[in-house]
Formats: C-alpha cells, sequence, structure tokens
C-alpha cells in the first residue's frame, strides 16, 4: 500500500485553489434564499430568484446583446488571429517580434487603460457609444488569446506534412484545407471559445463604451447593484457563472487547460 505524503505545496496549492473559488462557492447557494436579502449560509430554499430574471426585461434584453456581441466578436477574432498567428509562426516577416509583441499586448495593458483609450479613440472617430466601437473593443482584447492559442498549436505542427502535399501536386488552398486545418482545429477553436468568453465577461472595457442601447449583461448587473443588492443579483451571476463553466468544460474537451497554460507541451 502506497503510503500518502504531507506536502506543503500541496497545502499552499489547495489553499490557493479555494482562495479563487470561495466566492463562487457562496454566491451559487446564495441565490436559492427565501430571504429578500443576500445571506450566507442561505434561509431556505426556493427558486424564486430565477423566476424573478424573466420579470426583468433588461436583464434578458442585456443577456442576447451579450451572446450576439460575444459570438460576433469571437467569429472575427478567431479569423484575425488566427491569420496573424499563421504568418508570424510560418513566414520570415520584418519586424516579427514587434509584431507579435504588439498583437499580445493587450494581455498586458491593464484593461482600464485601454478601456480609456478606447473611448478618447472611438469618440474622435465618432463610434463612441455605437454598436461598432463596443465591437471593436471587445475585438482588441480577443485577438490576444487566439494568437496565443494558435501559436501553441504552431509549436508542435509538423510542416512535412505540407511539404509533402505540395509535392503531390496538391494547390496551397487544397493544403489548407486539408491539411493545416484539421491539426490547428483544436487551437482555433479553443482561441474562439476563449475569445468568446473574454467578450462575454468584460466589464471594464465595456464600461467606457456602452451606452443604452449596448448594454452588456455583466454591466446590467452592475448597475443594478447601484440601486439594490438582494438575490436576484446572485442569481443572474450564478447564471453567467455557469455558463462560462459550460465553456471551461469545452475547452478542455477541445484543446485541454493543460496544454492552453503549457504544463503538456508535448500532447498532440
Amino acid at each position: 500500500m502506497k503510503k500518502l505524503r504531507f506536502s506543503w505545496l500541496g497545502l499552499v496549492s489547495f489553499m490557493i485553489l479555494f482562495a479563487v473559488i470561495s466566492p463562487l462557492l457562496v454566491i451559487i447557494p446564495t441565490s436559492f434564499t427565501y430571504t429578500a436579502y443576500l445571506s450566507f449560509p442561505p434561509e431556505g430554499f426556493s427558486f424564486q430568484w430565477y423566476k424573478r430574471i424573466l420579470d426583468r426585461p433588461e436583464f434578458i434584453e442585456a443577456f442576447f446583446f451579450s451572446l450576439q456581441l460575444a459570438a460576433l466578436t469571437a467569429v472575427v477574432s478567431t479569423l484575425i488571429g488566427s491569420i496573424a498567428a499563421l504568418a508570424l509562426h510560418k513566414y520570415r516577416i520584418p519586424g516579427k517580434g514587434f509584431i507579435n509583441g504588439l498583437l499580445l499586448s493587450p494581455l498586458t495593458v491593464p484593461a482600464i487603460i485601454i478601456g480609456i483609450a478606447a473611448l478618447l479613440f472611438f469618440t474622435k472617430i465618432g463610434l463612441g457609444g455605437t454598436f461598432g466601437g463596443l465591437f471593436l473593443a471587445h475585438i482588441l482584447i480577443s485577438i490576444p488569446y487566439v494568437v496565443r492559442l494558435t501559436l501553441t498549436g504552431l509549436s508542435s505542427f509538423d510542416y512535412t506534412l505540407e511539404r509533402a502535399a505540395y509535392i503531390m501536386g496538391a494547390k496551397p488552398i487544397q493544403v489548407f484545407w486539408d491539411i493545416t486545418l484539421p491539426l490547428l482545429r483544436p487551437a482555433i477553436l479553443s482561441g474562439l471559445i476563449f475569445s468568446f468568453l473574454t467578450s462575454f465577461d468584460n466589464v471594464t472595457v465595456s464600461l467606457f463604451l456602452v451606452s443604452p442601447n449596448t448594454t452588456t449583461l455583466p454591466l446590467a448587473i452592475f448597475n443594478y447593484m447601484q440601486e439594490t443588492l438582494d438575490p436576484l443579483v446572485a442569481s443572474v451571476s450564478s447564471v453567467v457563472i455557469l455558463l462560462s463553466l459550460v465553456f471551461i468544460y469545452l475547452l478542455e474537451r477541445v484543446y485541454g487547460l493543460d496544454r492552453l497554460f503549457g504544463t503538456n507541451s508535448q500532447s498532440h
């Protein structure tokens, strides 16, 4: 029988993980409370606060708007980011390092700085407070994830398969469609999922660019909390958490979180 050994690293990892997920362990049970105020542990059990979401049209409208915005952002970001990653990895481009750093820079710049810069720029060109401005800003913050994931997929890509296809007489479009795309599909789909989540959950950048007609669900929750704080906030937040977990599960199934964060780079 194998003897279990105590590990300080394991204990610290567990404590960090618990600190990260503890808000979720509070907010979800709180959404089922029977009382008209937030309380933990919840008093009683009821689905009434989930039913009341349907009585708040601003949440329903914001939810479908966020879905549409996130879907469009994911498609366009994936298209641009995948092409950019392929070009950077496959071809000798002058200033490749600078371009790569520029594409990934939104990951390092504070979101509030991006929001302020986007507000000033889009207001200057007449897109402030419009769907177009919000859409472009979400593309800006989503592309880095697509580029990063596609480059990770390309790191183990075997270009001899493409060269063999060219030798056999295949045209470039055939090589891309029959060889390159299938091999990169998991990485590209993961970038699609990640960019969708980035857009759907974003608050900071959206805060500077929304208008009454372009309010996302996270901002609708934020605005509601300025007026009142009741279990309805917890129920809507739980729906957002559930949706995010579904997409994280899909990301794990499609690509693998270990490959995403570089802990299993040898897997194919």
